[in-house]
């Protein structure tokens, strides 16, 4: 069930709630509304010295009211210096406020007067929407004890206005497509078949104002997208290709949003161990983000062209499986010598990015957990960019930056792409160095995008989070959704230049 959303202009001390939720600065400063109920409890400040709290983000404390207020009860949300909150800052405060108030209805807050007057009123109110929804969030399909949260109300308590209260949806919205997301990533690979998310895509983008066209297996042969025919072939549950429209009335510019769909990967006949499949169900988190953000784009009122490609495989070991030392050819023509089927997205995206490219959209960025080799680098809670066009790079980046999803800019230097020579073929699936395996991805795949402008996020990192991180839940995390949203809201053509 989800969790509504009202504003009030009610005092804290009046609000009536099962718990009130205010926040508390370091060094124990009282914010908006703390103050207040600690004027009405009285000996809020040494309580809060007695029990160690100290005001850091992160921290919260149940306070006891003895009934002298309009909440049954109260709790502390440490939000660090006043000075130094941020709009993530807010989005895990909102976040930690959702899961204290898990064992209760309704939940009131004053975190929107805690934002700093250099934070725009609107911004703070979407993220707080964000991280009370994200924080809310629970995947408890298979679990036999589950104990699902009971937060079905939150208030927002301060001064709002239409602006405020479009914001509030805004954020409902965007962190609706991220669960959605995340629930599909969620999803045991038995249970998600390449058939399978294309039926959950149909049934999420119904009344989207998106259109939705399916290429089957043999339609995929047709289409001579051979990386797909590829990588699919070797299990018995057959590949789609996902192609997405969203065009509204108007619309003068048109990205492309690529996503990785290998619904589970065993490595093929370069066959992974054990614990390295461990979390292949994951492997077809960019698809889920494209699909996610998708859904939201005509009620967020994006006025621009958008179109998805997600392709949709399982890789796996048969007597049908590709082998190494086989040639495929890609949609646009270049062949490939597949040397390890363990680098299996690469041929997917390859596929996907040369119809986006014959789609003559103004740019493209694709997602994917793509390279082992990225995590190294740049740890779990980054995703690495790469691209073709700097003022594109710093688009999307900037788009990243603004939602809080972490991406760290990586080169595609030229003297790599030696690496991708092959004997037989136009070039090779895999390096022939033992080093910069997430800059040779790259550079594979740039060699089919052509001039058109391109960033790839290799989300191998942030797409699954192995604990929890303020609005961020264990297990998949939704990554790219806000980014891919925030950037279609926001795009703009790049220059011919490059610049």
């Amino acid at each position: 069930m989800s969790v509504t959303f009202t504003l009030s202009s009610a005092t804290a001390t009046t609000v009536k709630t099962e718990l009130l939720a205010v926040p508390v600065f370091a060094g124990r400063v009282l914010g908006p509304g703390a103050d207040a109920v600690g004027r009405a409890v009285g000996g809020l400040v040494e309580f809060m010295e007695e029990t160690g709290f100290e005001g850091k983000p992160g921290e919260t404390l149940a306070v006891p009211t003895a009934g002298r207020l309009g909440a049954k009860a109260v709790v502390l949300i440490g939000m660090g210096g006043r000075d130094e909150i941020t709009i993530d800052g807010l989005r895990r405060a909102a976040a930690a406020v959702a899961k204290k108030a898990a064992k209760v209805s309704s939940v009131a807050t004053t975190l929107l007067d805690a934002a700093p007057k250099a934070i725009d009123r609107a911004a703070a109110a979407q993220a707080i929407a964000e991280g009370a929804t994200l924080g809310s969030y629970q995947f408890l399909k298979y679990k036999g004890d589950a104990k699902p949260t009971k937060l079905r109300r939150v208030v927002i308590i301060g001064p709002g206005g239409s602006r405020v209260r479009a914001a509030v949806d805004r954020g409902v919205a965007v962190a609706g497509a991220v669960s959605w997301a995340r629930d599909l990533v969620n999803e045991p690979a038995e249970a998600k078949s390449p058939v399978a998310i294309v039926a959950a895509a149909r049934r999420l983008l119904r009344d989207t104002g998106v259109r939705v066209t399916v290429l089957d297996d043999k339609q995929i042969a047709q289409e001579r997208l051979g990386g797909i025919v590829g990588v699919g072939k070797g299990s018995q549950r057959p590949p789609r290709l996902l192609k997405l429209v969203y065009a509204p009335r108007g619309a003068q510019r048109t990205l492309a949003l690529v996503g990785k769909g290998v619904v589970f990967d065993s490595g093929g006949l370069s066959l992974k161990t054990a614990g390295g499949m461990e979390t292949m169900k994951t492997d077809m988190s960019g698809a889920a983000a494209v699909i996610a953000a998708m859904s939201v784009l005509r009620d967020l009122g994006v006025r621009e062209r958008v179109i998805g490609f997600t392709p949709l495989v399982e890789n796996m070991p048969s007597g049908n499986a590709i082998r190494p030392g086989d040639v495929l050819k890609i949609r646009n023509g270049k062949t490939v010598e597949v040397l390890n089927t363990d680098a299996e997205g690469r041929l997917i995206l390859a596929d996907a990015l040369s119809l986006a490219v014959e789609a003559k959209v103004d740019a493209i960025v694709d997602l994917a957990t793509l390279t082992g080799a990225c995590v190294v680098a740049l740890g779990e809670k980054y995703a690495g960019l790469m691209g073709n066009h700097e003022g594109f790079n710093s688009q999307v980046r900037a788009a990243a930056d603004r939602v809080d999803e972490s991406v760290w800019p990586l080169p595609l230097p030229k003297e790599y792409r030696k690496l991708l020579d092959s004997e037989i073929a136009d070039l090779r699936n895999i390096s022939t160095g033992s080093y910069g395996g997430t800059l040779t991805a790259g550079l594979f795949l740039r060699e089919f995008v052509g001039d058109t402008p391109w960033v790839h996020l290799d989300i191998a990192g942030p797409a699954r989070a192995a604990s929890e991180d303020g609005h961020i839940a264990r297990g998949g995390t939704g990554f790219g959704v806000r980014t891919l949203v925030e950037l279609a809201t926001s795009f703009t053509k790049p220059t011919p230049s490059g610049k």
